[in-house]
């Protein structure tokens, strides 16, 4: 059974940092490309961030120098590295894997900026 798992996620101030992890398991990690997703209320999901299973990263322009993507193949699992961080990135944050046809979500954990 395929599980994905973010955590991590909480309460920030603007201009503070948070790190998510996504742990996933039933699968072949280091085969699969990872991408980081967002949705606020109201709002649809959409790409933030994304890593190849090569560890080539690609990220959308409002989170471009501030978010960072990597991955741990031996602990099967990716981060988001979040800084800087504005009221706007406040969303539900979900990972998802990816491989040809094979694409699996995870349940999401919630990032909320504000003071």
């Amino acid at each position: 059974q395929v599980q994905l798992v973010e955590s991590g996620g909480g309460l920030v101030q603007p201009g503070g940092s948070l790190r998510l992890s996504c742990l996933a398991s039933g699968i072949r990690f280091d085969l699969y490309n990872m991408g980081w997703y967002r949705q606020a209320p109201g709002k649809q999901r959409y790409l933030v961030g994304s890593i190849t299973s090569g560890g080539n990263t690609d990220y959308e322009d409002s989170v471009l120098g501030r978010f960072t993507i990597s991955r741990d193949n031996a602990k099967n699992t990716v981060y988001l590295q979040m800084n800087s961080l504005r009221p706007e990135d406040t969303a539900v944050y979900y990972c998802r894997s990816s491989l040809g046809i094979r694409n699996y979500w995870g349940q999401g954990t919630q990032v909320t900026v504000s003071s």
